[in-house]
């Protein structure tokens, strides 16, 4: 719940950034010489390109609680089996242990959306956040019948 709270305040913050970034660069064009025009386009470009990662990021974390809820509703979601150090971090080699497992299950199933879904985990536990994410994507695709890249 904490992680949902933290994503739409800073969601709604970056909208509200969005929305005065632009409105400075609606009124530099407004202002009408040739250099204003041009940063007022170049500052509504910031944005748009914000908007548009936070659409694709929302997107993605939509997608991905789906395939959670689904995965907890069939009793596969992974069991948290780390060990943890005495300030509450994950122990980094059982992190590396689970990996390997979840790793090996992925090889043994590639097609299967579940596993990846679990890789994805282990990945963000062992604190490799751009392969969980590729490994969440891949997970999603599989769910959705996409063709996966491989």
């Amino acid at each position: 719940m904490r992680a949902k709270i933290t994503y739409a305040v800073t969601a709604a913050v970056l909208v509200v950034y969005f929305v005065l970034a632009g409105s400075r660069g609606v009124l530099l064009i407004k202002h009408g010489t040739a250099l204003t025009v041009t940063f007022g386009v170049a500052v509504l470009i910031l944005p748009v390109i914000g908007v548009w990662f936070l659409w694709k990021n929302t997107q993605f974390v939509q997608r991905a609680n789906r395939l959670a809820a689904e995965l907890e509703a069939e009793g596969g979601l992974p069991v948290d089996e780390l060990k943890r150090t005495p300030g509450g971090r994950i122990d980094r080699d059982s992190a590396d242990e689970v990996f390997a497992r979840r790793k090996a299950e992925t090889e043994d199933s590639p097609d299967d959306w579940r596993c990846w879904f679990r890789l994805a985990v282990a990945y963000h536990d062992a604190r490799d956040t751009p392969r969980a994410r590729k490994a969440m994507q891949r997970a999603i695709a599989l769910r959705a019948g996409k063709p996966v890249n491989v």
